[in-house]
């Protein structure tokens, strides 16, 4: 379907829960608005999401989803700003991004950016940053994140995974300072493959 505003915010206005995913892809959860730039089956509204989400109102959508979408977005910081300006406080940021030790990534010549676990900290005031601190003065725009968590599972190497799902992710996602002590010492010898994130915007 291609953009329909008005569609789009009788949605909004109408929907108990309104959740949307970004670059959704084909086939999207029925129950979610799911934008992509494609026009492919399943996909609710297509629009050009290098220019930001200006057509939603603020503080209107509960959820925002994301799965192998942000790495490839060049104007990141608009897109980040018009996610924490959706976002009804409380609402959710879910993100799925790859790991920047992630090997297989650098072959997509559509990935604009890589990701790690302080990546989003650059969007957090620092009391609710890990223990390595990084600059947040270089937006206004500020989230809390609640959950990060590493995966090494590759769907590609079945056998690969017992190992890697069974034994190295539980550990390495034991708490924060496992997750700190992976990424700093690690992550070129255990290669994950990506990176999820749960946050909510301070308002």
């Amino acid at each position: 379907m291609s953009w329909n505003t008005e569609q789009l915010l009788n949605e909004i206005k109408n929907r108990k829960k309104v959740v949307i995913e970004l670059g959704c892809g084909p086939n999207p959860d029925k129950e979610v608005i799911g934008i992509d730039l494609l026009e492919l089956d399943g996909v609710n509204y297509v629009t050009n999401l290098e220019e930001g989400l200006a057509m939603i109102p603020d503080s209107s959508i509960d959820e925002v989803r994301s799965r192998h979408f942000l790495e490839h977005i060049q104007n990141f910081d608009t897109m980040i700003r018009d996610i924490h300006r959706i976002l009804k406080p409380g609402g959710l940021h879910f993100v799925v991004v790859p790991h920047f030790a992630n090997p297989y990534y650098y072959s997509d010549y559509t990935h604009r950016r890589f990701f790690g676990l302080y990546s989003f900290d650059y969007f957090s005031k620092p009391e609710h940053q890990l223990k390595r601190k990084v600059p947040a003065f270089y937006n206004q725009v500020k989230f809390r994140t609640m959950r990060r968590k590493i995966i090494f599972k590759s769907p590609e190497f079945p056998i690969r995974n017992l190992f890697r799902s069974k034994i190295i992710q539980p550990i390495f996602n034991l708490n924060s300072f496992m997750q700190e002590l992976y990424e700093g010492s690690f992550c070129y010898t255990f290669a994950p493959q990506e990176i999820e994130f749960e946050m909510t915007p301070e308002k």
